[in-house]
This record gives structure tokens, sequence and C-alpha cells, in this order.
């Protein structure tokens, strides 16, 4: 497979020798496309549908916890030596990101706080450990790749695991009493806060490399569509806080503030949704790329289930009204690209494992 530089290479399988040496740092974004689908799928009223994505979703959780650990045993070099790799280390954040996903699921969909709030410190745990040792590394490393090089819309992952964070820190604070509904709150509204200045910083890079450095077909990898899931997601958090307001103080004075930026940041994210349509059609359709499965591509289907979700929320906490169209046809665009997806990662594994 054709495999864009700079982006980590094509899990062979999760069963072969190969297949756990090179598994991808990203594939946790498996279980973020597959857990915000299932919760765009119970905002819009198909609850079986969601449940059963979220069967799925926990079963997919557990293997691939079993296969990273695994991997970090037989291959520790290659394992930590990718997380403070520029072109790969982000994709850890997938971990952190599935993990907040994951929690959001049991809250809203089981209604299990306690299981809920385990999953969230543990992506609160991994949020600091990941953070700080990835950003770190990647500044007192010696030999730095060219920008054109070493940044993508994977370095955007970052971005998604702060705001995943505080959409389950949201969703435990309306759901938890005090003493700590306020610190919930306070805690969500940071994060929210950080991952939108983590956005500009990064965004800022990334724009600049798309415009100032020859542009390649395999240059565009799945995960440039994180550039519009990152806001979609930021824009899901900013919806969850106005809609907290009631029950902390110091929300409600900054409701203006929240109701705007939230504003800003779906707009920001619609934005970039013909532009990577655009962008597409101009890899697979004018370069003929080749379209075949690649575990990048979770990266993608996340960003549509996400714009789904994000724009059904704000829809309800800014009391529109005339946005249901739009999220609904988000969601059956997502559940189509979820489906092949996985259509495609089911016939990949079928075929290493034939050829074992």
């Amino acid at each position: 497979m054709n495999t864009p530089p700079g982006s980590p290479p094509q899990l062979a399988t999760p069963a072969g020798q190969g297949g756990l040496r090179e598994l991808s740092p990203a594939y946790f974004g498996l279980v973020m496309a597959t857990g915000i689908v299932s919760l765009a799928a119970d905002m819009l009223g198909h609850p079986l549908l969601a449940r059963a994505l979220l069967v799925l979703n926990a079963v997919q959780y557990v293997v691939l916890w079993g296969l990273y650990v695994l991997r970090a045993w037989r291959y520790p070099r290659r394992f930590f030596g990718d997380m403070v790799d520029h072109a790969r280390g982000t994709g850890y954040f997938t971990m952190v990101a599935a993990t907040g996903i994951l929690a959001s699921q049991c809250i809203v969909l089981l209604g299990h706080v306690p299981l809920g709030f385990a999953l969230w410190a543990l992506a609160a745990l991994l949020w600091l450990v990941l953070t700080y040792t990835i950003f770190t590394a990647f500044t007192i490393r010696r030999d730095k790749p060219p920008l054109d090089r070493g940044i993508s819309g994977a370095w955007l992952l970052a971005v998604v695991s702060t705001q995943a964070l505080a959409v389950s820190s949201a969703l435990l604070a309306a759901r938890i009493g005090q003493p700590l509904r306020l610190e919930l709150n306070l805690l969500a509204l940071s994060m929210w806060l950080w991952g939108g200045m983590l956005y500009i910083w990064m965004m800022a890079l990334i724009f600049y490399r798309y415009l100032f450095f020859p542009f390649s077909p395999g240059d565009l990898s799945p995960p440039y569509w994180i550039n519009m899931g990152a806001m979609a997601i930021s824009t899901l958090a900013g919806s969850l806080l106005i809609l907290n307001a009631p029950q902390a103080p110091f929300l409600v004075s900054l409701l203006p503030f929240l109701k705007g930026f939230t504003v800003f940041y779906w707009a920001a994210g619609t934005w970039w949704i013909p532009m990577l349509v655009l962008l597409g059609i101009w890899r697979h359709g004018v370069r003929r790329f080749p379209l075949r499965y690649d575990p990048l591509y979770w990266g993608a289907v996340f960003p549509l289930g996400m714009y789904a979700a994000c724009t059904w929320q704000m829809d309800q906490a800014m009391a529109f009204g005339f946005l249901d169209a739009l999220p609904r046809l988000f969601f059956a665009v997502a559940l189509l690209a979820w489906l092949l997806a996985f259509i495609g990662m089911l016939r990949s594994v079928a075929r290493q494992l034939r050829g074992l």
C-alpha cells in the first residue's frame, strides 16, 4: 500500500508479528469513530444502533489495549520510539480521546456514572502523561524533521484529546453533585479553552505547510480531516458548557463568551468541509491516488460523526431550531463511512490471516 510520507505505516495485521510491530499509534481512532457514531445515533433517535455500537466499541477498546500492551512488551524500543517521533507520536493521543469518548458513551447511553468516572480518570491520567512526554520530547530532541515532513493533521489529535476530556468532564458535572460539580465544570472550561488555544497554534503551522510547501497526493493523509474534527469536538464541548451554566455561577457570567466561541468553532469547522472534499477529489479523482483501507482512515470517519453530534448539540444549546437537517445528513454520511472503513478493516485482517 502507498503510505503518505511522514505518516504511520499501515497495520499489516493485529495477529501477525510484523503487524504487531508496525501497529499504528493512531489505531485507537477506531474507538473514537465508533464511539461518536454511537453517540450521534442516540442523539438522532436510534437507541438500538447506539447501544449495539457501544458494545462493539467496548470490545474494540479492550482488544486494542491488549495489542498496545503486547507491543510495548515485545517491541519496547519501537513502541516508545514512536512516541517521541514527530510523524508518529501524536497518534498516541487517540488513546486519550478514545477513553474520553467511551466514558461519554457510558455516561450518556448507560447512565453509569461510576464507570464513566473511572474512564474519565484514566483519560485524564493518559492526557497528563502523553501531553508532557510527547511535547517535551519534541522540544528537546536534537534531530528534528523539516516542517513539511514533521507536521500533519494528526497533530490536532492533541486538541481532540483535550476536548474529549472537556466533553466527558462536562457530562459528569451535569450528573454529579457537590463537592465535584463546580470543580468538574471548571476543569471542562479550562480544557475547552486550552484546546482552542492549542488549535490556533497548530493550525497556523498546518495552514502554512498547506500554502507554502509542495503538496503531493501522498501528503494529504486522512488525518487532515481532523482540521475539521478538532473544531467539531470543540463545538460539542462548548455546547455542553452552555447547557451546564445553570449549575455553575461562573459559567452564567461567561455565557456570551461561551456562545460566541462555540459558534466560532462550529463556523471554522464548517469552513473546512468543502476544502477537504475538494482536496479529496483532487487526491483520488484527479491524481488517482489509490483508495484502500488504512487505519488512518478512522481519522476521517471520526470528524464526520463529530460534526453531526456537535451540530445537533449546538442547535439544542443555542435554541436555533433550524439546523435539524444538517446533523441528520452528516450522520448518514458518517455511518456509511464507518461501515466502509469497518468492512475494509475486516477484509485487510482476513487477507493477512490467510497469508499466515
